[in-house]
C-alpha cells in the first residue's frame, strides 16, 4: 500500500501513463538494483522501487512544489533509502540498473543520450508519457542510442516502452 497526496505534483496511479509505469515495474525485480525515478512528481514510482527493496533510489524532479510533495509522500510511506534532487536534465554522475521516466516525449528524448551513458549494461530504461502517434520516433531516439525494445505496453492512446543496455560480451 502506498499513501499519495498529490497536492500540485502528478502520479496519483490512477492516470495511465503512471498504471502503466507501476505494472512495468511489478514486473522486472527491483530488489537489490539502484533505481533513478527521473520527474518523479509526488514520488510514486520511487516509492514503489524502495517497497520493492531497491539497493538505492534516487529521485529527481525539477519542480519546486513537486520536489516538497515528494518529500512529504516519501515521509508518510516510511521511506529511508530515497535521495531527492532537484534538476531539469538527467544528471550524469552514477550508475543505475532501472532508469524510470514518466515525463513527456521532448523530456524523454532530450535525455536520451544521458539515460544510456548511466545506465548499466544490462540495466533498463522504463519511460511512459509518450502517446501512440510518437512510438516511431521514441524508438528511433531509443535505437540511436543503441537500447533494444523489451516491452511495450499500451493503455487507451498511452505507451509504456521499456529498453535494454546491452550488455558487452
Amino acid at each position: 500500500e502506498i499513501i499519495i497526496t498529490p497536492k500540485m505534483s502528478f502520479g496519483t496511479g490512477h492516470h495511465a501513463t503512471t498504471t502503466l509505469m507501476l505494472e512495468s515495474m511489478r514486473q522486472n525485480n527491483c530488489a537489490g538494483k539502484k533505481v533513478a525515478d527521473f520527474g518523479t512528481g509526488t514520488g510514486i514510482l520511487a516509492i514503489l522501487a524502495e517497497k520493492m527493496n531497491a539497493e538505492k533510489v534516487l529521485a529527481i524532479d525539477c519542480d519546486d512544489w513537486s520536489i516538497e510533495n515528494a518529500r512529504e509522500n516519501f515521509e508518510k510511506n516510511k521511506c529511508g533509502k530515497i535521495q531527492l534532487i532537484k534538476e531539469d536534465h538527467f544528471p550524469v554522475s552514477g550508475k543505475w540498473d532501472m532508469i524510470l521516466a514518466n515525463v513527456n516525449r521532448q523530456v524523454i528524448l532530450s535525455n536520451m543520450k544521458n539515460f544510456h551513458q548511466n545506465l548499466n549494461n544490462g540495466g533498463l530504461l522504463i519511460i511512459s508519457g509518450i502517446l501512440q502517434e510518437d512510438k516511431t520516433e521514441t524508438e528511433r531516439s531509443a535505437f540511436a542510442e543503441s537500447f533494444l525494445t523489451d516491452n511495450i505496453k499500451q493503455k487507451n492512446n498511452w505507451l509504456c516502452m521499456s529498453f535494454k543496455k546491452e550488455g558487452i560480451v
